[in-house]
């Protein structure tokens, strides 16, 4: 608990945890109010709401990059683990409590997207009641939180804020897309990439509505359902975790 609680405070006394949630919401909320305030062809639905959920992903997981690389480039994490020899205790207790913290913010930017939509379309049936409804709200939180163990599993293992967070929205926002241009088999490696299988839990197994899917979160065409397909992402960040706790134990810091 000693160390949950001096990571809780290493994280929540800094600014940029503070400036990153403050973007990620905003991001992800306004664009939610955009959707809601400019589109009137099409019913404000629950997977709309959701638009601005990769805006605030990536954000969450610059905080979560910069949580363990600004202690290398500052040399704080010598005198962390000088202090405490146990380097994996350590790195454990600063990816649970950044998961913690992302997870929230994923629930504030989700039910707030849902929230500004209902405030700004008042007819708007946005009642979450179905078990996608709740995957695609909720379960922002959960991958919010599972991304952000991703992050400082590559910030450990780089070290360095650019290179770590470089890597990061490269691979977000370009690979996972790109990979599938790849002639005979891009599909096929797509449908395995992690944050594109993330996807699957949001959008798999929608409500019929009238509006297209295509609206909110980008729909996924993984092979895996809704809750396995959690379960590979979440498996993914375990396996990254893994490596860079062995990794952080085997060289200087």
């Amino acid at each position: 608990m000693t160390l949950l609680a001096v990571e809780r405070i290493k994280l929540l006394t800094t600014r940029s945890p503070l400036w990153c949630t403050l973007l990620a919401v905003g991001l992800t909320v306004g664009f939610a109010a955009l959707i809601a305030g400019v589109d009137s062809e099409s019913p404000v639905t629950i997977a709309s709401t959701q638009f601005g959920y990769n805006f605030g992903l990536v954000v969450v997981m610059v905080m979560a990059a910069l949580a363990i690389t600004t202690e290398y480039r500052f040399s704080t994490i010598r005198a962390t683990f000088q202090a405490i020899p146990n380097r994996s205790a350590v790195l454990l207790a600063k990816a649970t409590v950044v998961a913690v913290v992302s997870g929230l913010i994923g629930l504030v930017t989700a039910f707030g997207s849902v929230a500004i939509s209902k405030l700004i379309v008042s007819e708007a049936d946005l009642a979450i009641n179905t078990a996608f409804e709740w995957r695609a709200v909720a379960g922002v939180s959960l991958i919010y939180a599972i991304a952000a163990v991703i992050a400082v599993a590559v910030g450990t293992l780089i070290r360095h804020s650019a290179g770590a967070i470089s890597l990061l929205l490269i691979w977000v926002m370009l690979v996972e897309s790109l990979v599938s241009l790849i002639p005979k088999i891009g599909d096929d490696i797509q449908e395995w990439m992690p944050f594109y299988v993330a996807n699957k839990f949001l959008t798999g197994n929608p409500d019929l509505t009238n509006r297209p899917l295509e609206e909110g979160p980008p729909p996924s065409s993984a092979v895996l359902s809704p809750w396995w397909a959690l379960a590979y992402f979440a498996g993914i960040a375990v396996v990254l975790l893994l490596v860079a706790l062995f990794t952080a134990n085997k060289r200087d810091a």
